[in-house]
């Protein structure tokens, strides 16, 4: 195995280091594995990892991928579903990939091509040690709370889950039981869409609490307040939104990209950002979003949801 560097206060990653390996493939696969359940974040560096590599390293750990409809990504690689991270210079607010919809991946790789000669790093945040360092009175409030996610269901998201673009009533009421989303009917008639997360989650490799879902996203990054909202339909006080983004600011840690670096995150208990870039067209990093071949079950998905059985390619997002 090559030379492996345990995290540290401020470096909540593993970084593992070559030593005589030609490749990142060189390494056991079992040993990545172990490390990965154990610290979540791993940083392999000092392998010249070609986007081919890339691909296969990521084909060992997961069974299926999902891509990623965001508007700014390139496909490097369409067979392997291997893709871009999202182009411009600035700043990204922590967020778990896809925390937006019911299918947040299990894992996120990231793998750097080309890096930028300013800014551009990685932010990562153990939304474990967010939560324990929140405070009190607000981890509290928070443990005992969930988020709706309400979005409209236009015609093309009815056909996809119903089967039909003018679902009745009743066909509203009984999706399919590997079916993400609950479907209710406006008072205007639209049909809506709805799924339902805690606000603190258990990781799949950990047992304390952590915080990761869209609410820093779409509060400081989208400016949006009412995606997701609390249990009760009201949207998440002010004060809570930020007391959480000042703890997780002061816990992010930087991944300063060096050319063939690889990063693997666990995305259910690490959230991710990045820092503003001088010139966006010197940064390429490679992005694969996957399902874990040794995932512990959620009991927050449905029963055999798609993404766990082919490479999962959603209907076009429509934004909230």
């Amino acid at each position: 195995m090559a030379d492996i560097t345990l995290p540290i206060p401020g470096r909540p990653y593993v970084i593992v280091t070559a030593t005589r390996e030609k490749s990142v493939l060189d390494l056991s696969r079992l040993e990545i594995e172990d490390l990965y359940k154990l610290h979540g974040a791993l940083l392999f560096r000092g392998f010249p990892t070609t986007l081919d590599q890339f691909g296969a390293f990521t084909g060992q750990f997961c069974a299926t991928s999902v891509f990623n409809e965001g508007p700014d990504r390139r496909m490097l690689d369409g067979e392997r579903n291997i893709q871009s991270v999202d182009a411009g210079s600035d700043p990204f607010q922590l967020h778990p990939e896809l925390s937006r919809e019911p299918w947040k991946p299990d894992v996120c790789f990231f793998c750097c091509q080309q890096p930028p000669t300013s800014g551009g790093a990685t932010t990562i945040c153990d939304g474990t040690e967010l939560v324990r360092e929140l405070p009190a009175g607000l981890r509290d409030a928070l443990a005992k709370r969930k988020l709706m996610y309400i979005q409209a269901a236009p015609p093309h998201v009815l056909e996809f889950w119903l089967g039909t673009s003018e679902p009745t009533d009743q066909q509203l009421r009984n999706p399919p039981a590997n079916c993400p989303y609950v479907f209710r009917r406006a008072p205007t008639g639209q049909a809506i869409r709805i799924f339902i997360r805690p606000v603190f989650h258990t990781p799949m490799f950990a047992t304390d609490p952590a915080f990761g879902n869209f609410l820093l996203f779409a509060r400081f990054q989208n400016s949006i307040s009412n995606f997701p909202v609390l249990d009760d339909g009201k949207p998440v006080p002010e004060p809570w939104l930020q007391a959480i983004k000042a703890v997780g600011d002061r816990l992010s840690a930087p991944v300063e990209w060096q050319a063939g670096d690889l990063l693997m995150l666990d995305n259910t208990r690490f959230m991710h950002g990045r820092t503003a870039i001088q010139n966006a067209d010197e940064r390429l990093i490679a992005s694969y979003f996957g399902y874990l071949k040794f995932a512990v079950p959620n009991p927050d998905e449905p029963a055999d949801p798609i993404w766990r059985r082919e490479t999962f390619r959603p209907p076009a997002r429509i934004a909230p």
